[in-house]
């Protein structure tokens, strides 16, 4: 009697895991149908925007090999630059890459930042561009807003927190019905399997080795979305640091508001200025104490030897602010920035040590991100993943298409007890919560099939739902 009742337990046991699979493998199902052009869209753009340094010094390569005899001060190739962009304030000088390299002028129009390279000996413009128009800013921000702005950045928090309810089943599919660990097929793919097989286990072997690599480029990029930078900013609000202003950018929205506000505070700094000591003289101009600070900062710059690019910069153009040069490396790790006084006298040092606990996180975090922070292996850990996350999109659509009926869109089938395991549910839960706009997404998916969707007899049998439920 009692062999019998284990092998009846038994049976309901493995019955049990097999419903709680299938139903995980339908979340994952929908999960993924959504994710899917949205991950390829982010490990395509992700991929070239990896070589960020290598595709600026291509476009540059125009500029940066230059016969030059005698270079001009910054401040005469800074004023060619203005005379070339009317209505422009100076907002940065960058240093050359090399001593053969044109100077790059850094202006404001509007919410708008002008880059113009000038020959450094005859302060010829040789080219005038928008940081816009760049073709590396252009894969940022496709990659990121698909250039729509707030509304691209909410869209992609969405596909981020469905892609991680996609690790999270897909984690739980990993583990098998049974729940028993075989290398073969879950460490490495099995090459001698064919068809729909192989390609389960190219998928199932390539998610389990990326998840957690997956997991962090999320969470690391967040910082970058709309609602989720908008908080981050708040939380520094509420704790009282509101006078260091964040490397990190929430949006280009927010960064064209911020541009905005220095260009007006600037100019009326210039139009202040220059009513007091020279009548009505062009609002742009940079006068001779400003220039002289100017060529006096730039020449010692070198000495610091901070990390490439470097920018010399005020605060805002005015006798009364500081002047700084400071490094924008990709690798925020390696920023650091030396202040100036009016005197151009070194005041103050700052190191990327120095800043809030919050913002050296999210500088770790972009670092590694952008593949930056321990040099080309990031790059190749990078690049492996990418290459992962599309092989596992193909092999999805392979397996997809190769199950796929006539007609239907093929999702797993509903089960009598079509429940998630509690530690999935308490993830989603914890997911939704900590991604709001995830959050609203899965009630508004509930609601809508529910109320809409499972009662309309096509598209519930196209959908694989439970008509008139």
């Amino acid at each position: 009697m009692s062999v019998i009742s284990d092998a009846t337990s038994n049976k309901q046991s493995k019955h049990q895991s097999g419903l709680a699979y299938t139903t995980v493998w339908r979340w994952h199902f929908y999960a993924g149908l959504f994710c899917l052009p949205f991950i390829l869209w982010l490990s395509c753009t992700g991929l070239i925007y990896l070589f960020k340094p290598q595709i600026d010094a291509w476009y540059d390569r125009p500029y940066d090999h230059l016969s030059i005899q005698q270079v001009q001060p910054a401040s005469q190739q800074v004023q060619a630059a203005l005379d070339a962009v009317p209505n422009a304030v100076f907002s940065a000088y960058e240093m050359p890459p090399s001593s053969e390299a044109a100077g790059r002028v850094i202006l404001a129009v509007n919410d708008q930042v002008i880059k113009v390279y000038v020959h450094p000996e005859t302060l010829d413009v040789m080219k005038i561009i928008n940081q816009n128009d760049e073709f590396t800013r252009k894969i940022f921000a496709l990659h990121g807003e698909f250039m729509l702005g707030d509304l691209g950045s909410h869209i992609m928090q969405i596909a981020a927190g469905w892609t991680v309810v996609l690790i999270l089943t897909g984690i739980f599919m990993w583990l098998g019905k049974g729940g028993k660990f075989k290398a073969a097929g879950m460490l490495y793919p099995r090459f001698q399997r064919k068809d729909r097989p192989f390609w389960k286990d190219l998928h199932s072997v390539l998610g389990f080795w990326i998840s957690i690599i997956v997991l962090f480029l999320i969470i690391s990029g967040l910082p970058w979305s709309a609602s989720w930078g908008t908080m981050l900013k708040n939380v520094r609000e509420w704790t009282g640091y509101t006078q260091v202003q964040q490397e990190w950018i929430s949006s280009s929205k927010a960064e064209a508001a911020h541009q905005q506000k220095m260009f007006k505070e600037t100019k009326q700094q210039h139009k202040h200025q220059h009513a007091a000591h020279h009548g009505m003289v062009h609002a742009t101009t940079l006068d001779a104490t400003q220039m002289n600070i100017l060529d006096q900062v730039v020449a010692q710059a070198p000495s610091f030897k901070l990390a490439y690019p470097v920018l010399v910069k005020p605060e805002i153009i005015s006798m009364k602010q500081p002047w700084t040069v400071e490094s924008q490396s990709q690798n925020r790790t390696l920023r650091e920035k030396v202040v100036f006084n009016t005197q151009a006298q070194v005041v103050q040092v700052k190191h990327f040590s120095d800043q809030l606990l919050l913002d050296r996180i999210i500088g770790y975090g972009v670092a590694i991100h952008e593949g930056r922070f321990f040099g080309w292996l990031n790059v190749v850990i990078g690049v492996i993943t990418v290459v992962s996350l599309i092989l596992i999109c193909t092999s999805a659509l392979e397996m997809w298409f190769r199950r796929k009926p006539a007609h239907i869109l093929g999702a797993p089938p509903i089960v009598l007890s079509n429940k998630l395991s509690w530690t999935v549910q308490f993830s989603i839960v914890v997911l939704a919560v900590i991604l709001p706009i995830l959050g609203l997404s899965l009630i508004f998916i509930i609601v809508w099939e529910k109320m809409v969707l499972s009662r309309i007899p096509k598209v519930a049998h196209f959908l694989g739902l439970k008509a008139g439920t």
